[in-house]
């Protein structure tokens, strides 16, 4: 079935729902709900003993009710420990004297927010607010703002808690060469960056290569990049069940196989997992789901492990509960890879879960039960096949399937997942060496007029793709560039690149070293969304020596290499900077402390770099802002965009009120303006008047300012 046939299935299927009469007082008015019923879903499941008997009941009163939000502390590790300083001392606490505050009767509107015990640091969150919570308690209102906010400057993520799992399972450290298979939208990769950035102190000597088959999905990635600000990232477009072998240069400079030490395969699912938050599964769940996909996953898995590094690690998961996406998979793997594959253990503490299975019951489209293979009737032996059967009691033993981790919704009241998590011991018994020459097989040859080969690369698909131009020493726009800001020698030329070629490019990136080689060695036969971080952005007509200005995207990466034009001045000077908003009418410099206008005197007008040592309050940590600041003739401003302002103005400790939307107070003044209306009318019947609302004022879930956004479109 095409996309748009589907789409029209889903659209027939709403209309199609039960509509409920809502209150007049619910500015939601109609709208269609879905009836939390699958029969042939709690048949399947009881099936296969997914869980116990006793805990059959909280199983499904999990999956009926609504998925808590959820969220990761992102940016540097100071500024992510400030963060995490402000939500438990600033919103927390407010929330947990509310909650002391009910009584007996009122335990359902208490509010939780709790970081998730199985992940480090308290980089992660989840909190059951609601938008009637956001309404009714300012306290509540002052939570969603700030998680408002900090996730439109990139500071908080919003995703599922339990797609949080496979990323830490892979333990990922600096220095490994990391695949992503099926990244799309950018959540998992995003933490597989910041673990390859763990010691902020230097550059990852590893890569992180996001790929995902869909070309539009991928252009997600790249705007989900930007806020990542890694140089060593690299988004393509490739079908990942054949995906290329990748190349690069060895010190010798001749071309060699590269694999990866860690692979994550997230692959496409049914989804029955996420039905908390995905309503059409409770209509469209049906067992030949699995079925139709388990041949996907399993390709894409091999692939996975195809490009693994001997003694490297691939997860494998999915946000699905049935074991022919699940179990089935991995024991099917295990079985071919004949002892080159190893499940292993997965350990997170804290983390509550379910072992594998190492049984269960595939059924037709009938649900006519199978215990064999040979039990299934002929028509039907080309749907199901004897790799969709659990492993004989003899392999149970040798293929421990156990040791994967089943996660379902009523355990820590997330969505349901299943994650294993494989170790490549030595080459796979269908594996072969891979040779340059096989990859210049893959083009067509044709014969050029003095009867020379001529080979062809595949040609790739999608949009056409700027070319990525590294720089080198003799680029006209190189030298003005280290000048200005005395870039250290030890920065490689050749690691800033452009889209273009010309003296007036609008931009400059930066990439690692491991970056340029891999573009470099496979230009032509990898189908390369987006590499790089942008380092400088050109800025006409500003009277500056330089055409270049620093860009906030790659100042973490470029800072180390700035040896001019770093200024450090006063917290309250930068919330001056930051307070000013005004395009034409800048803070003069004059108006700063004797400490900034020092710092700043003999500053050539340009681009240059603030830095500002923090403490918050109530014992909170040490931090150091480093943002984008422009020095004109007789004045100074911060190159901030707005929502980062608020991110920055928060962490300076000032009242940020003003930038926000109060629901709370909003929600009193309705219930002023209706009191007063009622008096007006003194008792007579008012008629109700046609809407004229939009769609969002009907529907608040249609605000893209709404953190709590619908469940159609929550992200793993």
């Amino acid at each position: 079935m095409g996309k748009w046939a589907k789409a029209r299935q889903r659209k027939l299927a709403l209309k199609q729902a039960p509509k409920v009469e809502r209150s007049k007082g619910d500015r939601r008015g109609n709208y269609e709900e879905v009836i939390k019923e699958n029969k042939k879903f709690e048949e399947y499941y009881k099936l296969q003993n997914i869980v116990p008997e006793h805990e059959w009941a909280l199983f499904m009163e999990a999956n009926r009710s609504s998925l808590p939000a959820s969220f990761r502390v992102t940016g540097s590790r100071s500024q992510a420990e400030a963060l995490i300083h402000l939500i438990q001392h600033k919103f927390v606490e407010d929330i947990m004297k509310l909650n002391d505050g009910l009584d007996e009767n009122e335990v359902e509107k208490k509010i939780e927010v709790f970081p998730l015990p199985w992940y480090h640091d308290n980089l992660a969150w989840q909190i059951n607010l609601t938008r009637k919570d956001i309404r009714s308690t300012e306290a509540y209102c002052r939570l969603h703002n700030f998680l408002i906010s900090e996730t439109e400057s990139g500071n908080i993520s919003r995703q599922e808690a339990v797609s949080m799992i496979p990323p830490l399972a892979l333990q990922v450290q600096p220095h490994h060469k990391v695949l992503d298979m099926c990244a799309a939208p950018g959540s998992k990769t995003a933490q597989i960056i910041e673990l390859l950035h763990a010691d902020e102190s230097k550059e990852p000597e590893g890569i992180v290569v996001a790929n995902d088959i869909d070309n539009r999905r991928c252009y997600m990635l790249v705007h989900q990049a930007k806020r990542l600000q890694s140089p060593a990232l690299i988004i393509t477009n490739h079908d990942s069940s054949e995906y290329p072998n990748i190349f690069q240069k060895d010190p010798e400079g001749s071309l060699i196989h590269l694999k990866f030490d860690r692979i994550l395969c997230d692959v496409p699912c049914s989804g029955d997992g996420t039905m908390r938050k995905n309503m059409l599964v409770w209509r469209k769940w049906h067992p030949g789901n699995a079925v139709q996909l388990h041949q996907t996953q399993y390709k894409i898995v091999k692939r996975g492990l195809e490009l693994l590094e001997d003694g490297g690690q691939l997860v494998y998961s999915t946000c699905s509960l049935n074991p022919i996406e699940n179990e089935a998979i991995v024991y099917r793997i295990l079985k071919e890879s004949k002892g080159s594959v190893e499940l292993l253990d997965i350990e997170l503490k804290g983390l509550k879960h379910c072992p594998g299975l190492s049984n269960w019951i595939p059924v037709g489209k009938d649900m006519i039960p199978y215990s064999t293979f040979d039990q299934i009737p002929d028509r039907s032996k080309s749907i199901l096949r004897e790799y969709h059967f659990p492993p004989s009691s003899e392999d149970s033993t040798i293929y421990p399937i156990q040791k994967c981790v089943r996660v379902l919704p009523h355990h820590q009241d997330t969505g349901g997942f299943f994650i294993a998590l494989l170790k490549k011991t030595r080459s796979l018994p269908w594996e072969k060496p891979v040779l340059l020459a096989d990859r210049l097989s893959l083009g067509s040859m044709s014969r050029t007029k003095d009867g020379k080969a001529d080979v062809k690369v595949p040609k790739l698909q999608g949009f056409n793709e700027d070319p990525y131009i590294f720089m080198t020493e003799e680029d006209p726009i190189w030298t003005p560039l280290r000048e200005f800001y005395k870039l250290d020698p030890s920065v490689d030329v050749s690691s800033f690149l452009t889209r273009s070629q010309g003296d007036r490019r609008k931009n400059v990136y930066f990439a690692t070293t491991l970056v340029k080689n891999l573009v470099q060695s496979n230009e032509g036969f990898v189908k390369i969304i987006n590499t790089g971080v942008k380092a400088f952005a050109r800025c006409d007509n500003k009277w500056s020596p330089c055409d270049y200005r620093l860009a906030n995207e790659g100042l973490f990466s470029i800072l180390p290499y700035v040896k001019s034009r770093v200024v450090k001045i006063p917290k309250e000077d930068l919330v001056i900077l930051l307070l000013n908003n005004e395009k034409d009418t800048p803070p003069y410099i004059t108006s700063l402390s004797e400490t900034a206008q020092e710092a700043v005197k003999d500053l050539e007008r340009g681009s240059f770099v603030l830095l500002v040592d923090c403490v918050l309050e109530d014992g909170g940590p040490n931090f150091t802002i480093e943002l984008i600041g422009w020095r004109g003739n007789t004045s100074i401003r911060a190159y901030v965009a707005l929502n980062e302002r608020v991110h920055y103005l928060r962490m300076c400790g000032q009242d940020v009120s003003k930038f926000e939307k109060n629901k709370y107070k909003e929600a009193e003044a309705e219930a002023e303006a209706e009191a007063e209306s009622t008096e007006e009318n003194n008792g007579t019947l008012e008629l109700e008047q046609p809407s004229t609302s939009t769609p969002q004022e009907i529907n608040p879930e249609l605000k893209s300012d709404n953190f709590l956004v619908p469940a159609e479109m929550n992200v793993l």
